[in-house]
């Protein structure tokens, strides 16, 4: 028998020859890099070149992004402050046929970032949504914290108002599963004040500057966390790990150079390069 070549996989909406093919308005739902240029991911390189127009959630950010691979697209803002004003526009962009990819700062928009209402008015208007899936920070966290993986439970960004924040680490304290929540330096050391009034000795995970040079993971309870922030200034956001009710994690032995910690109740990652 004759060889015959085998025919490549064709992705639905393209042509053999690799020409973007829109049947009808389309959204593209792109993830980029959470820190590390690196991380983004050839097929998001070929949305963005192809995309006729991208909503971003800081075009200064997302054009240095373009500019870093020579992309030139046209921009428009789409953040939090102003996603309902820009609602309309977008959508009247995809009911053209145009080619719109929504990015936020890092990561996949929508999920604690601008995005979720321009989904949900596709979703209602039968708009095709097409999601370019890669770096994610809940789950990079999630991975690296050491705790049970399946089920997990997001929680988003820690609530501002100290008593809505109590009462989600009470929550947390509750679930036997592992949850996992965003928050921001400045207000770091009053939340991890009231987990440790809550948590006890369960076990915490801080990861912070995840996929970039100086990327950190603090594994600790809450109160061995928080005596480590008071020696230093928390910098950049955190991604907050807790350990589930029940679960059973043999504390880490403390190895002296190897992570560094003074605490023997803290554990620290060795930062990549």
């Amino acid at each position: 028998m004759g060889q015959e070549d085998e025919e490549s996989p064709r992705e639905e909406g393209r042509e053999s020859g690799g020409t973007p093919v829109c049947e009808g308005p389309r959204l593209w739902v792109v993830a980029t890099p959470i820190g590390n240029l690196e991380d983004i991911t050839l097929r998001a390189l070929r949305i963005l070149r192809d995309a006729d127009l991208v909503a971003a959630e800081d075009t200064r950010r997302t054009g240095q992004l373009l500019a870093h691979y020579a992309i030139r697209k046209p921009l428009v803002s789409c953040h939090r402050f102003n996603e309902a004003r820009r609602l309309s526009g977008l959508l009247a962009a995809l009911r053209e046929g145009k080619r719109v990819a929504l990015v936020s700062d890092a990561g996949m928009p929508g999920i604690s970032d601008p995005g979720e209402r321009l989904l949900r008015r596709c979703a209602q208007e039968g708009i095709r949504v097409e999601v370019i899936p890669g770096p994610s920070s809940v789950l990079a966290a999630l991975l690296a914290s050491g705790f049970s993986t399946t089920p997990f439970y997001f929680g988003g960004f820690l609530p501002v108002k100290g008593g809505a924040r109590k009462k989600e680490w009470v929550a947390a304290g509750g679930r036997t599963c592992t949850s996992v929540y965003f928050e921001s330096p400045h207000r770091l050391r009053r939340s991890l004040e009231d987990a440790a009034a809550v948590l006890g000795s369960r076990k915490i995970c801080l990861a912070r500057e995840l996929t970039k040079k100086f990327e950190e993971v603090l594994r600790g309870s809450a109160e061995a966390l928080l005596a480590a922030f008071r020696e230093r200034e928390p910098r950049g956001e955190f991604c907050v790990v807790v350990e589930g009710a029940g679960e059973t994690t043999r504390a880490p032995e403390s190895h002296p150079g190897a992570g560094g910690s003074r605490d023997p109740s803290l554990s620290r990652s060795t930062p990549v390069v």
